[in-house]
């Protein structure tokens, strides 16, 4: 939409001198030679003419076609920068590599649960249960330093590790990865 210039105040000696549709047609085509689309062309030499005689009000201006490009041109980018504020997915700068609240919650159940069933353990498959999969010993050092025997080791895991899938599965958790 082309400006009503006729209607536009005039007041400083520019605004007498200058010829503003002149300069509108020119901004038009700059913008258009950059690849503008046109009613976004009009759109920003519109506000071009309404900055360059708010200017030429105040001042004299030594191009007005100099500054009028200059300013088509800010404007342009602020247009771009919006639109690609708005175009944006939301929280794609914002992903963050925290766990969701979901699994916080998931896991904080399950820390539970498995907390639960390591107290109600007997005390010699509790201490052989944190020190082969919380300390990670291997069974002849777990056997060594409790006199037991690697095969009585090996025992006390797998029904510790029997006690702790049959508490979850209890609990309706997945106990995914005890097994190994």
């Amino acid at each position: 939409m082309r400006a009503n210039l006729e209607s536009l105040p005039s007041g400083g000696p520019a605004s007498e001198q200058e010829d503003w549709g002149h300069v509108q047609t020119g901004l038009i085509r700059y913008l258009r030679a950059r690849a503008v689309r046109a009613d976004v062309a009009e759109d920003i030499a519109q506000e071009t003419l309404i900055r360059l005689i708010s200017v030429s009000r105040k001042q004299a201006i030594a191009s007005v076609f100099a500054l009028g490009f200059r300013i088509a041109d800010n404007l342009l980018v602020d247009l771009y920068r919006a639109e690609r504020r708005l175009t944006d997915a939301p929280g794609d700068d914002m992903r963050s590599e925290a766990p969701s609240l979901d699994r916080v919650l998931d896991s904080r159940r399950a820390y539970a649960v498995f907390q639960q069933c390591l107290d109600r353990m007997p005390p010699l498959r509790r201490e052989v249960i944190v020190r082969r999969r919380m300390r990670q010993e291997s069974c002849r050092a777990i056997g060594e330093a409790l006199s037991l025997s690697i095969k009585a080791v090996e025992k006390h895991i797998t029904r510790g590790l029997l006690d702790l899938r049959r508490a979850m599965e209890k609990a309706g958790i997945e106990p995914a990865g005890w097994d190994e």
